[in-house]
């Protein structure tokens, strides 16, 4: 609900349903070790991007719950010195996409904090959000860490992946840049302090961002980008062809290639002025082709200004 996950409990002796409050704005949470049927109790698991992953009993009658176990961070993290958000930036054609948000409360919202973005936006896939202690060394110096759940993704339905594949395909893109603006215009970052980073499809979402509006960030992090996207849907000897024509479109047809065209990271590399890439890539990947990433690089160390 909301790109959410919610528990809703039913007493069946009285058709009576009440959902579980969560105690933050953000999470993810789940089921677990339920193995009784007949008991008032139910388990489930939570994190959030501020609560390591923690195991709760829930008494389904009394409606209270008990922690039995939050995982150990070492270091002395102090959960009590970070807060997370969910925001909505508007994209160009009205719709609202979420953003999950992660930072020290004593941020000043005055566009001067640097920002990690990350989004993926592809195969009805959900960004859903996790703790992570790594992260905290970034957060107690200032860096805004947040998450963009563009179309073509699928925290909000089978309709926010529909509207993000095939000929709608520019809607994950144009998301993404929406949602950076909007951060940027809201005081969560600053343009010249703005890292964004996506892997595998993700990456095909940074290659394209970054064609698009090179001048909006200071450095990109690409992890097995799917950056050659026209050739590999023209080659069906690899494995990410076949099945995926209904992902992405059939090149073979006029219409599906102009499209595709329109956003294919290596076809629409040029002359510009990008901002710091690194692109990380893997002889083994059975999806992305060790030699997509490669010559992309090739071709962007060439045309670069």
């Amino acid at each position: 609900e909301g790109g959410l996950p919610q528990i809703v409990v039913t007493d069946l002796r009285t058709n009576q349903a009440h959902k579980i409050t969560m105690p933050e704005p953000v999470y993810t949470v789940g089921l677990t070790g339920n193995a009784e049927w007949g008991t008032p109790t139910l388990r489930f698991s939570y994190q959030s991007l501020v609560t390591p992953s923690s195991v709760f009993d829930y008494d389904m009658e009394k409606r209270s719950r008990v922690l039995l176990k939050e995982t150990e961070v070492l270091g002395g993290y102090d959960k009590s010195r970070y807060t997370s958000e969910r925001v909505f930036a508007k994209a160009r054609d009205g719709t609202m996409v979420p953003i999950s948000l992660l930072y020290r409360k004593d941020l000043k919202k005055d566009g001067r904090a640097a920002m990690h973005l990350s989004a993926y936006g592809s195969y009805g896939s959900s960004s859903d959000v996790f703790f992570n202690s790594n992260r905290v060394s970034l957060l107690d110096r200032g860096v805004v860490i947040a998450t963009a759940h563009i179309r073509g993704g699928g925290e909000m339905g089978t309709a926010w992946h529909d509207q993000g594949r095939m000929m709608n395909k520019m809607n994950t893109f144009t998301d993404f840049i929406d949602c950076a603006e909007f951060l940027i215009k809201q005081g969560y970052a600053s343009q010249d302090r703005l890292v964004i980073q996506g892997g595998s499809a993700g990456g095909l979402l940074m290659g394209a961002v970054t064609n698009m509006r090179p001048d909006l960030f200071k450095a990109v992090i690409s992890d097995v980008p799917f950056v050659d996207v026209i050739n590999t849907m023209l080659d069906e000897t690899l494995p990410l062809t076949v099945g995926e024509v209904e992902e992405w479109g059939n090149p073979k047809k006029m219409d599906e290639y102009e499209y595709m065209r329109q956003y294919d990271p290596y076809m629409n590399l040029a002359a510009k002025d990008y901002p710091a890439i690194v692109v990380r890539t893997s002889f083994n990947d059975s999806q992305v082709m060790y030699h997509e990433p490669a010559k992309y690089t090739a071709r962007m160390r060439a045309l670069k200004t």
